[in-house]
């Protein structure tokens, strides 16, 4: 080594290790530490699936330490036989444990598969402690907007954004759509993450043992303020819980009607906690049918139509301009130019052209289409296709 390079003291040799320290500060346990017991036995079983693992792993690593070291070229003592090709003892060895440790995983997996399905509902609230039959769970609509989180809670009469409470011991069934992307719904305390799809309906269980507040968030990327696109989740003793909801429905935010949603549906950064001291009891239906909007025919009554052969010629002009629906989507930002449109609902109005707003009110009387009876499928003779017409030139 050149002697005019600089030579740092013993005790600042360390300093680069330490600087990676503040890389660690945002690693914890709670995967494996958590606060539910749903989260608890997923925890559980990445343990018992890495330990199974390393039952291979460890000894093909330690065993290619030894065989490097057993047979190096400077150990003269070492068996030599460079004919050696096979050992039936030794192909039995290395091809049952990993076969045995395959059936173990795929009987561990199949099982806890099936016990925590988040669709499926708890049975208990922790180890040996089975819910009684008359507890029923406490239901939370979730709905992912752009960029923050929706909560409802049917029972209650009550919704907030960016803040989730709940009371501890107590089974949670949560509904879960989104207004437009595909986000992943995700408190690592309580229970695994899920899905939230825009008109889709997604569920999930879980429940918390320990009281306390951890974070929630979107798991999946989607968009601009998606790093910010956390909550808090509270799990609360039944009285400070019953506080809670008394204290969101002084809350001055307003009630959360449609048009109130449709205000919040818009695309905002760092949503602050907010409030609402009542909601629309349809409104999380209305966002799973993608039927918000006054007059948008809701997803599953146009698949009651189509399910009846459609609505026919009565359907040709039922439609509406979008004139919001969402960002840089359906009507705003760089399609503000699009003629983009939506099926209206049927009978909630008076069917005009979408083309001509001026135009009178469609008499349906001579239309085919909706509610009328099928025709047979059996075409009807006449003269026109009868094949004992004759023809004259």
């Amino acid at each position: 080594m050149p002697s005019n390079l600089p030579r740092f003291p013993a005790r600042l040799r360390l300093l680069p290790l330490l600087a990676v320290l503040p890389l660690l500060s945002g690693c914890g346990l709670v995967v494996l530490d958590p606060a539910g017991d749903v989260a608890r036995q997923q925890g559980d079983l990445i343990i018992l699936s890495t330990v199974l693992m390393l039952l291979i792993i460890v000894p093909v690593m330690a065993l290619t330490v030894f065989f490097a070291w057993r047979y190096r070229a400077a150990n003269k003592e070492a068996t030599y036989k460079p004919d050696w090709d096979h050992s039936t003892q030794l192909e039995l060895v290395i091809w049952s444990a990993p076969l045995l440790i395959i059936i173990c995983l795929g009987a561990v997996t199949w099982v806890a598969t099936h016990l925590l399905d988040p669709y499926r509902p708890l049975a208990r609230t922790g180890p040996g402690q089975a819910i009684a039959a008359g507890v029923q769970p406490l239901e939370v609509n979730v709905v992912a907007l752009d960029w923050k989180w929706l909560f409802i809670y049917p029972e209650q009469g009550i919704a907030t954004v960016n803040e989730l409470a709940v009371p501890v011991n107590r089974p949670i069934r949560f509904r879960i759509s989104a207004s437009s992307v595909m986000n992943s719904f995700y408190i690592p305390a309580l229970a695994g993450q899920i899905y939230a799809m825009p008109g889709m309906e997604t569920k999930l269980h879980g429940v918390f043992d320990k009281t306390g507040t951890f974070d929630g968030f979107s798991a999946n990327y989607s968009g601009a303020g998606f790093s910010n696109m956390r909550f808090a989740a509270k799990s609360l003793p039944p009285a400070d819980f019953a506080k809670w909801v008394a204290g969101v429905k002084a809350s001055r935010e307003g009630d959360l009607d449609r048009r109130a949603y449709l205000t919040l549906e818009k695309p905002s950064e760092k949503e602050p906690v907010r409030h609402f001291a009542a909601v629309d009891p349809d409104l999380f239906d209305a966002v799973v049918n993608m039927c918000v909007e006054p007059g948008k025919m809701c997803m599953h009554d146009m698949m009651s139509i189509d399910a009846r052969g459609g609505a026919g010629i009565a359907g040709i002009q039922n439609v509406r301009s979008v004139t919001y629906d969402k960002f840089a989507a359906r009507g705003t930002g760089s399609l503000a130019n699009w003629s983009v449109r939506y099926v209206a609902a049927l009978c909630s109005q008076q069917m005009k052209s979408a083309d001509r707003p001026d135009a009178k009110p469609v008499n349906p009387a001579p239309l085919k289409g909706e509610g009328l009876t099928v025709p047979s499928a059996a075409p009807e003779r006449t003269a026109l296709n009868s094949p004992s017409r004759s023809h004259t030139s």
